[in-house]
């Protein structure tokens, strides 16, 4: 039985197949993301260049040779892609386990196409047993987590941890995320809140799934 490290690379290693060459693409952060850039760079496509969401993200691109470019200087991407905490079968998903889902949400939004990479632990028929990070202005922060209990959630905040942009971040469990795109929504009008990890607006439009019967290409039921 494969290790969910060997799923993660499997999947990670199929999805270079929708990079093309001599275009921009954007690369999210993650265990699965490090895979992804590791098997790009030996695939020997070459690219244009590749806006990083995150420092990680960014110190595996030099690592590996791969230009970065900034967001700022291009207009568009041709694909992004990205790991994910859980992810659905509408490919809505739950993501910024590492905190970065702010960076990863604004280079999702100019990207042509959204290639999700996970490993099959986090397909799931719905949203919410991993909690769900929402970044906060510290000033604001007992506030919005009032706020989050009012919604039925059980905020806590990530200790130790401020984010690339210089915010933190409270981890709501319990949440019921029945209907995705409402709830990112209403946490997103809450004062003081940045953004949060869920990605319903911007879901995924392909899923590239390591299973132990073999990569799995799925898109949205």
């Amino acid at each position: 039985m494969a290790s969910q490290d060997e799923l993660k690379r499997m999947a990670a290693e199929k999805a270079v197949e929708f990079v093309n060459e001599n275009e921009y693409i954007g690369i999210g952060t993650g265990s699965t993301v490090n895979l992804f850039i590791e098997a790009l760079a030996k695939s020997g496509k070459k690219i244009k260049g590749a806006v990083s969401t995150s420092k990680g993200t960014s110190e595996m691109l030099a690592r590996y040779e791969i230009p970065e470019v900034q967001m700022n200087e291009v207009s568009h991407l041709s694909l992004y892609v990205d790991g994910a905490d859980e992810v659905n079968h509408s490919l809505q998903m739950i993501k910024g386990g590492g905190g970065a889902h702010l960076n990863e949400k604004i280079v999702a939004s100019i990207a042509d196409k959204f290639v999700c990479i996970a490993d099959e632990s986090k397909y799931v028929s719905r949203l919410g047993k991993f909690p769900l990070p929402v970044e906060v202005i510290p000033m604001a922060r007992s506030m919005v987590s009032r706020k989050l209990v009012a919604l039925g959630g059980q905020p806590e905040l990530r200790m130790g941890f401020i984010t690339f942009n210089g915010h933190q971040i409270v981890d709501v469990h319990d949440l019921n995320i029945t209907l995705p795109v409402t709830l990112e929504d209403e946490i997103n009008k809450i004062p003081g809140v940045v953004e949060n990890g869920l990605f319903a607006h911007n879901a995924a439009d392909v899923l590239v799934l390591g299973t132990q019967e073999g990569a799995k290409v799925i898109t949205p039921n």
